[in-house]
């Protein structure tokens, strides 16, 4: 995803935020636009990373022994990175978010970022 990107969708959601009266913030730790970017954008990298590393371990002959945890949390982190994934190609082709997958992406990263993190531990384990 790139950075203009992800400036595109966030000053959707402050546009969108701004007629709310209780709105507090982006995402589900309340950040400020400019925090709020860095975060998805670091979202985004680790769970990028992290299937990068399972594809790695794809090619691999040998299989650790947690290959089905493995295998699981890779599946949870997509589901859970869904939004991100599909906001970060439509990015990528030039294309607009709509408002609805911009609100999608605020609610789903902290989500993601959890996935992302348990696959990471996972892929440190023996």
């Amino acid at each position: 995803m790139s950075f203009q990107g992800v400036i595109g969708l966030l000053m959707a959601m402050l546009l969108s935020g701004c007629s709310l009266p209780f709105f507090s913030g982006y995402g589900a730790n309340g950040q400020t636009r400019e925090e709020f970017t860095r975060y998805v954008e670091n979202v985004f990298k680790l769970q990028n990373s992290m299937t990068s590393q399972m594809m790695a371990l794809a090619e691999n002959d040998e299989k650790p022994k947690n290959i089905d945890a493995l295998l699981q949390a890779e599946q949870r982190m997509q589901k859970q990175c869904e939004a991100l994934n599909e906001y970060a190609t439509l990015d990528s082709e030039g294309s607009s978010a709509s408002l609805l997958l911009q609100r999608r992406v605020e609610q789903s990263a902290k989500d993601c970022e959890t996935a992302a993190k348990n696959l990471q531990s996972l892929l440190a384990k023996p």
